[in-house]
């Protein structure tokens, strides 16, 4: 869940981070008020269409294992996409934050599109803290990143970006802001999120496809796939944004 001040005018403008290999000159606010927003259902109580298991949410869009483990990590590896029109997404894998949303460990990709360009930067955040960008990890349209979070303890973990594409790897140690922040380890997601800036959700852009390949959550003990997830969509003023299939611990979301 991350949280950037992302100011939004008519024009939609948007603010550069260090780690963007796009400089946009038209994005002014800073990325230390970006945040991701727990798991929020939206008027609908169940999608239709998708799965008899699909949900309707307004920023989440994706799969979340049933709850009734203690999940401790999850990984998923995804193409990075090229977004079109003017807004912006993110694709990540995370612990909590579901059913159990005072906390969320996760770690991810965000991407842009304003005014005909595109720009992307890596992150980690332990909800309620703001998103933290990685630095000196670049990132690229069609780059090939795998995420992993893990919890050490309900307090402490890492996030993992690995870069298939350039061999570039990045790891950050984060504890829990404070213990009401504590991990439950009640959820695991591989998600496409409509995140969070200066208290409301940016405009969500349409990123075509992102397919977690290799989606898998673990226990301390076993380890599962999607294939028996809740499907999650986003669904904004009466309209489905998005559409997601699994098929084996492959997980496709589309823009619709």
């Amino acid at each position: 869940m991350k949280l950037s001040t992302f100011f939004v005018s008519s024009a939609l403008i948007f603010s550069v981070a260090v780690a963007r290999p796009s400089r946009l000159a038209e994005r002014i606010a800073a990325r230390e008020s970006r945040r991701s927003r727990p798991f929020t259902p939206s008027d609908s109580a169940r999608a239709s269409g998708n799965s008899t298991h699909a949900e309707f949410s307004t920023n989440w869009s994706g799969v979340s294992p049933p709850s009734g483990q203690t999940f401790t990590t999850v990984t998923g590896t995804f193409t990075v996409p090229t977004p079109s029109g003017n807004g912006a997404a993110s694709a990540w894998v995370g612990i909590d934050g579901d059913t159990a949303q005072q906390s969320i460990l996760q770690s991810g990709v965000d991407f842009t599109a304003s005014g005909g360009r595109v720009s992307f930067d890596a992150w980690f955040e332990w909800f309620p803290n703001f998103a933290t960008d990685f630095s000196n990890f670049p990132i690229a349209a069609g780059n090939v990143i795998t995420v992993t979070v893990h919890s050490t303890s309900s307090t402490t973990g890492t996030a993992t970006l690995v870069n298939e594409s350039t061999g570039k790897t990045v790891t950050q140690a984060l504890t829990a802001p404070d213990s009401a922040a504590a991990l439950k380890g009640q959820n695991a997601e591989w998600i496409v999120e409509d995140f969070e800036e200066g208290d409301s959700l940016v405009p969500f852009a349409d990123f075509g496809t992102v397919t977690f390949t290799g989606a898998s959550a673990s226990t301390a003990s076993s380890s599962l796939g999607p294939a028996s997830g809740v499907i999650l969509d986003i669904e904004q003023n009466g309209e489905v944004l998005t559409s997601v299939s699994t098929s084996g611990s492959t997980i496709s979301v589309s823009h619709t």
